[in-house]
């Protein structure tokens, strides 16, 4: 293990690994164990490690990259894990996701920002973005703050054909990727001085992506600190309700009546639930209360609370599996090469960032988003 005696474990690093993986200090520890011959790894010496008490390397290191399935380089990088707090990050989940399984998301994020650092960085193409920070007040709602982002976007004034596109093309670093998770639809992160970084979770229901993917959009301009949750995920629901469903367009479409088959037909059109478009109805008006709870009442009673009929293709995004692209043919890297670069074995780095070889590649610019 020569190659790794001038490398050390980051203990900030051997934490997040682990919890990316959704373990405790005893199951790594079995882990080791078993992929270690004649040797046995104790929960204390974990525990030892992740804290900074004793020294990962050599050998050790090497272990510890086996079993979390990471390379050893990955566990030695310095990072700035500050931002992996519950208040920096945002998230679009539902209340019975549990302590664990939000860290393992928190670690996951963390750790796919520094993938995506290591792929970027080699490609060496310039990451300007086009997102900005919007102050929301009494005076200035959400949905001022989606308008103004669709007037400097340049978006049409009718529905977003793609939201992914519209992001990647302003600068967002998108990564779809099973959460592990039924609670949880996206997370996003926007530190100071690098790229918005959405994750999306690969098995959310395809007609919530879009909703959910603005919704996060919406935290990440208007939220720059820890506030009230409630309110924060209030605000982040309406500036995605106007960001893809803009009032002054989508009130006639609802003011011609809303019922199941109506709903159907708009959902074609707006690319948002059928649930998302009611909701939308009753705070424009063109719901009242009781049609609303009675339209959800036969929602529920036909099971589409849980799977709504007519189905979207979910948005693919691009970027990333570009830079691999351009990795290969520009730089020469193969697979494994740009694989090593973000830290992650070759399967589990091509099932998140690699794509077809047909895939084009292009050249994005940030000063020119797309609705189309």
């Amino acid at each position: 293990m020569e190659q790794f005696d001038n490398l050390v474990a980051q203990p900030a690093l051997l934490t997040l690994a682990r919890e990316s993986r959704g373990w405790t200090q005893s199951d790594l520890a079995g882990e080791m164990s078993r992929q270690a011959v004649g040797e046995a790894v104790s929960q204390g010496y974990v525990s030892r490690a992740e804290a900074g008490r004793l020294t990962v390397k050599g050998e050790r290191l090497a272990l510890y990259a086996a079993a979390l399935r990471y390379t050893p380089e990955m566990l030695c990088r310095a990072t700035d894990t500050g931002g992996v707090g519950v208040g920096l990050v945002h998230h679009r989940k539902r209340a019975s996701l549990g302590a664990l399984a939000l860290r393992r998301v928190h670690a996951t994020l963390a750790l796919t920002r520094l993938q995506v650092e290591g792929i970027t960085a080699a490609d060496g193409e310039d990451h300007k973005h086009r997102f900005r920070r919007i102050v929301v007040d009494d005076l200035d709602t959400p949905a001022d703050a989606s308008e103004t982002l669709r007037l400097e976007w340049g978006l049409p004034a009718g529905p977003i054909t793609n939201v992914v596109e519209v992001l990647e093309a302003a600068g967002a670093l998108l990564v779809v990727r099973d959460l592990q998770t039924r609670d949880l639809d996206a997370v996003s992160q926007w530190p100071q001085g690098q790229r918005p970084l959405f994750l999306l979770n690969s098995t959310a229901p395809g007609d919530r992506f879009r909703f959910s993917l603005a919704h996060e959009l919406g935290h990440i301009v208007m939220h720059t600190e820890p506030g009230d949750a409630r309110l924060q995920e209030q605000q982040a629901n309406q500036f995605a309700a106007e960001f893809l469903m803009p009032h002054e367009i989508v009130l006639p479409d609802l003011q011609a009546g809303v019922d199941l088959a109506r709903l159907m037909k708009l959902k074609r059109r707006w690319g948002v639930s059928m649930a998302a478009l009611a909701l939308r109805a009753k705070a424009l008006g063109a719901l009242s209360e009781w049609q609303y709870r009675s339209l959800m009442v036969e929602m529920s009673a036909l099971g589409y609370r849980t799977t709504e009929p007519v189905t979207f293709e979910r948005e693919t995004p691009r970027y990333l599996a570009e830079v691999v692209t351009r990795l290969r043919q520009q730089h020469h890297l193969d697979l494994s090469q740009t694989a090593h670069l973000a830290g992650l074995e070759l399967e589990e780095f091509t099932e998140i960032y690699s794509c077809p070889s047909s895939t084009p590649v292009t050249s994005r610019s940030p000063d020119s988003p797309t609705g189309r």
